[in-house]
């Protein structure tokens, strides 16, 4: 993948300023058609899903009070880890998007919400739904990319500590709600910085953060355990809530990293901000930097509704609950203007965004050119510029896009002569 304003063949170079323009009226259209029909189911649904996830947390908890037994331990760490994906994906996620804002309900408000995230709903809702849903997917403004901390796009340039990225994701996915937590701090940038050239409510929010952390910890670590003395199951109990918040954390990021990080998702140069962005072009990019994940109707309701990465992106306003009604519509936009509707199974989705994870954790070109007769060979490429000076790994990038392009050439005559 490269940003597609640098591909060879664009994939929306065919569409003219006025396709572009008719294709954001006939996604309004769409939009404006379930703003107008929302009403007592979907408030209903909502209130049902909260509803039904109170009483699973609070059922599982019961539960772990006899969690020295276990088939106790395993229903409760279960539930609970079930209640937990539902409070952060379908519940806190969507109503921090203002989903549900127009219900008038001051309970499921997303100026009042406070989710079950060490992430406080005020510094989230800055990083993502003002930065990450306006730059979605632009090379250097979109920090979703990659977090920051990954290189996600073959014009991102490579660093030597980017080798190390498939063990740091799947570090991140295991702690995914701390990590959020300091990307929504912007932790390093900030530590880095003197404290004068800090924002000035950097202090405030890291206190936030360490208020919420503080009391996670008490409740899932102190408060439950402590009642579960009576019968034996301090430390089950212990034990029941780490393996809840962990697989919470391990599902969050898997679904956030198959909505943009997938094989096939474009990406943007900055550029395109520069050119007077239209509510088309806006539209597009949605659409071209989103993935969905195809799947039952449990499935979505598990991941918050983000399989429908797409609708999301291009309606992060509309009720969760349409989106699926929204994709029939959205789908047939594609279709007549000849795009492509990137859409895979969890399991293909989850691989396809780890590929590119391990793909781009190594120098461009370098898996590319290596074969098992040069093995050795590339290894020491490689070793060279993980261990060189800026100027070795210039030389031997150099060096690496040149054997990539003579390749590429002599695959393509190949394919050429096969066809003939």
């Amino acid at each position: 993948m490269t940003t597609i304003q640098k591909k060879a063949n664009n994939p929306i170079a065919h569409l003219s300023k006025e396709q572009i323009a008719e294709l954001g009226r006939e996604l309004d259209a769409i939009r404006q058609e379930i703003v107008d029909s929302r009403g007592a189911d979907d408030a209903a649904y909502i209130r049902k899903v909260i509803k039904t996830q109170r009483y699973l947390e609070m059922g599982s908890r019961g539960v772990l009070l006899f969690s020295i037994f276990p088939p106790a331990w395993v229903l409760g760490t279960v539930g609970l880890s079930v209640s937990k994906i539902l409070e952060n994906m379908e519940i806190g996620h969507n109503i921090l998007h203002g989903q549900w804002d127009w219900m008038r309900d001051p309970k499921i408000h997303s100026s009042t919400w406070e989710w079950d995230n060490v992430t406080p709903s005020d510094a989230w809702k800055h990083s993502h739904n003002e930065v990450h849903h306006t730059y979605t997917n632009i090379v250097g403004k979109d920090n979703d990319l990659g977090y920051g901390i990954m290189r996600v796009d073959e014009d991102q340039k490579w660093y030597p500590m980017y080798i190390a990225q498939p063990a740091w994701n799947f570090i991140n996915a295991c702690f995914f709600q701390y990590g959020i937590a300091a990307y929504d701090l912007e932790l390093g940038k900030n530590l880095s910085r003197p404290k004068e050239k800090r924002p000035a409510d950097f202090d405030d929010q890291v206190k936030k953060v360490l208020v919420k952390i503080r009391k996670h910890m008490t409740r899932d670590y102190v408060i439950h355990p402590v009642l579960s003395i009576p019968t034996g199951s301090f430390v089950p109990t212990i034990a029941a809530n780490l393996v809840a918040n962990w697989a919470r954390n391990m599902w969050s990021h898997s679904v956030i990293m198959c909505g943009h990080f997938p094989e096939g998702v474009e990406t943007f140069e900055r550029e395109m901000l520069d050119e007077d962005e239209t509510r088309g072009d806006w539209y597009i990019r949605q659409m071209l930097g989103s993935a969905n994940i195809s799947g039952s109707k449990l499935m979505h309701i598990m991941t918050g509704n983000l399989s429908h990465q797409i609708e999301h992106h291009l309606f992060p306003d509309l009720p969760s609950n349409r989106y699926a009604e929204a994709a029939v519509k959205v789908k047939a936009v594609f279709d007549k203007y000849e795009l492509n509707y990137l859409e895979r199974p969890l399991v293909p989705q989850i691989y396809s965004a780890w590929h590119k994870v391990v793909r781009l954790s190594f120098p461009n070109g370098w898996l590319e050119t290596t074969t098992v007769k040069n093995l050795p060979k590339q290894v020491g490429v490689l070793a060279k510029m993980v261990t060189g000076g800026r100027k070795t790994r210039r030389a031997l990038q150099r060096q690496l896009d040149d054997q990539a392009r003579r390749r590429a050439v002599k695959v393509e005559k190949a394919e050429v002569v096969e066809a003939a």
